[in-house]
This record gives structure tokens, C-alpha cells and sequence, in this order.
């Protein structure tokens, strides 16, 4: 990553500038996108994307803004990180992510639908480990959107560094308690991954949610390969085994969690699985999928803290038994594809003779 200098005096304003210049030629924008519609596939495929496109960099300049003033009410950075304004900054990350996700409901016609019982991630009383799945670049913020915005959690996340070339997630995140992480990147003489990880665990208290992706990465069938010959260099022939049967998961990594788990005992764990937009990883994919209404199944199993395995070995057995767990209900949950409720062809095709 390039220092910090430059990525608060050089990112930060050539993201507000070119919020402003958007704007400002946003009839011109759409304009050239309506004309360019009919030459690409899809039910208004171009619009859609260039809208969405705009809202989301008017959107960063826009939390870009509210945090440089919430920057100079602390006293120039002098309270940045007093109760006060850490809350403030958790009210904050709920309001924007309120917006993205209406924005996203609305241009993509997402819904999310949470099965199976209320988790107790629901009722604020005592810590929680939140262990998610990782499958798109939505998935994150939408898992972080419920925790602030539905069940009125103040998370502390374990990411990766290259998400900090978002200036808005990386001025946020960086003032709140999180982990920009590197995996299999170690610095000699710096704390190793499972340290870190460890350390932001520590002091938990009833209404914080610890988020943390095992995975390390969203899956590809290239990383599944990778992650299942890694394990087998290492002499792990029994998890290789076990993370060949798993068709929608990679191998999870059991460092960070297990020192999670040490740092914060009283802690419950949750774990997390969806499914719905595994298949927007690239930008490739989202341009593929685009046209199509989107749903996202959701679905939580609480574990309270005395069933969490003590014994390391044993831990890692129990992630991967919940990983197995997991893939299966992937595999059984996976919505099926609609038509854009705005396609009265496409509707037409798809309801019963008796509808029509």
C-alpha cells in the first residue's frame, strides 16, 4: 500500500473531485448510457451499471467529507478515538451503509432473506465471534450492514490491506478498531498474523461483534486448488481430505479464529453462511449477472461460548465440521434465477398459463 500521507492527501481528493465532476455531468453520463443500451445484451445493462458506478463514488466522497468533519469537531484528531466519537463513527458506518444497500436494493433489486432461528447475535448482552463465509465483494458489506444497522452490534473487523485502496473504508476502518491484514505476507521482526488478530479480540465487551472471514479470501476453483495442495505440503493429508469434499468453501485457516477465541473466552461464536452472490467475484461477473434480480439467503447458528473446543486440534476439527456444515446448506439454499421484475417479456415467459 502506498503511506498513509499519500493516501489521505492524494486519494481522498481525486475521489471528492471526481464525485463533483460526476454530478456535474451526470445528465450527459446517462444520456451516453441509454444510447449505448440498445448495443449491449441485457435489460438496460449499461444504465444500470453507470448509475451504480456514480452512486458508489459519490457515496465514498460523500463518507469522505462527514469523516474530515467529524475529524475536526475531535479536536483536529485529538478525541478521534474517545467513546464518544468511536460511537459516532459506529452511527455513521450505519447511515452510509443504510444508503448502499437501499442504492443496492433498488439497482440490482436485491433482497435478503435471513432463515432459520433468530441468532443470538440479535440480543446485545454479551460478545460475539462472527465467522462469515466469504464469496464477493458484497457480502461484506452487506454482513456488516446487519450487524450495525439490524442487530445494533459495534464490529471489530479482520480484512485485507488492499481494501484500503477504498479511501472511505480506508479513513473509517483505520479509526476504528480493526486488522488490515496481508495473508502470506510475514514481515520479519513484526507480529505474525494470529498476534494481531489476538489483540484486536482483547476487551470485548456485551454489544461488540469480532468479524472474521477463515477463508482469507473470496473463492475461485484456482484458490480452492491452492489452498487443498497447501495443506498437503504441509503434511496436513487428513484436512486435505476433508477440504476436497467441500464444492463452495475454501480451506478455512484456523490461526486467526482460534486466537480470537483465546483473547475473548466468553465469547459466543457465530457462524454465517449466504448464498446469492457467489457468482459476482470479478468485475466481469457483475457486469454478467447485472441484469438479473438478486437474492441473498442468509442464515446463522449461534454456539455458545462453553461448546467452543479448548484443545487445538480439536478446535480445528470442529471449523472444519461447521465448514462441511456450511456447504451443505450452500448447496441446498441456492436461490433461483428471476426475471428483473421491470422485464414484462420475461415475466410473461415465466408465469403459468392459468396467471396470464
Amino acid at each position: 500500500m502506498p503511506p498513509v500521507w499519500i493516501r489521505r492527501l492524494v486519494f481522498g481528493p481525486v475521489v471528492v473531485l471526481l464525485a463533483i465532476g460526476l454530478l456535474t455531468t451526470l445528465p450527459v453520463w446517462l444520456l451516453l448510457a441509454l444510447v449505448a443500451s440498445p448495443l449491449v445484451p441485457g435489460h438496460l445493462r449499461v444504465p444500470r451499471l453507470v448509475l451504480l458506478s456514480i452512486v458508489y463514488v459519490v457515496w465514498d466522497a460523500a463518507a469522505l467529507v462527514a469523516l474530515a468533519a467529524m475529524w475536526v469537531a475531535s479536536g483536529f484528531g485529538w478525541k478521534i478515538r474517545s467513546p464518544g466519537f468511536q460511537r459516532a463513527h459506529y452511527v455513521l458506518t450505519g447511515k452510509f451503509l443504510g444508503v448502499l444497500f437501499w442504492v443496492a436494493r433498488w439497482s440490482l433489486h436485491l433482497t435478503v432473506d435471513v432463515v432459520g432461528t433468530d441468532p443470538d447475535i440479535a440480543l446485545p448482552g454479551r460478545p460475539e465471534i462472527v465467522v462469515s463465509r466469504h464469496a464477493g465483494p458484497g457480502d461484506s458489506f452487506i454482513l456488516i450492514h446487519a450487524l450495525v444497522n439490524w442487530f445494533d452490534r459495534e464490529p471489530r473487523i479482520v480484512l485485507k490491506a488492499a481494501l484500503q485502496w477504498d479511501p472511505a473504508v480506508d479513513v473509517l476502518l483505520n479509526r476504528l478498531p480493526s486488522r488490515f491484514i496481508t495473508p502470506g505476507r510475514a514481515v520479519p521482526g513484526a507480529k505474525s498474523l494470529e498476534d494481531e488478530v489476538g489483540e484486536l479480540a482483547i476487551g470485548l465487551d456485551e454489544n461488540d461483534a469480532f468479524v472474521i472471514f477463515p477463508e482469507g479470501g473470496n473463492f475461485t476453483p484456482n484458490r480452492r486448488i491452492k489452498g487443498i495442495e497447501w495443506l498437503r505440503s504441509r503434511g496436513m493429508a487428513g484436512l486435505a481430505r476433508r477440504a476436497e469434499k467441500l464444492r463452495n468453501l475454501l480451506p478455512p485457516k484456523p490461526g486467526g479464529l482460534s486466537a480470537a477465541i483465546d483473547s475473548a473466552p466468553d465469547a459466543g461464536v457465530i457462524f454465517v453462511a449466504h448464498t446469492g452472490l457467489d457468482r459476482m467475484v470479478s468485475v466481469a461477473d457483475m457486469w454478467r449477472e447485472l441484469p438479473m434480480d438478486k437474492q441473498l439467503i442468509m442464515r446463522f447458528w449461534s454456539v455458545e461460548p462453553e461448546d467452543v473446543p479448548a484443545d487445538e486440534q480439536e478446535r480445528v476439527a470442529w471449523l472444519y465440521d461447521w465448514w462441511a456444515r456450511i456447504d451443505a446448506w450452500i448447496e441446498e439454499n441456492r436461490p433461483a434465477a428471476r426475471p428483473l421484475s421491470t422485464d414484462w417479456t420475461a415475466r410473461r415467459r415465466n408465469q403459468e398459463p392459468s396467471e396470464l
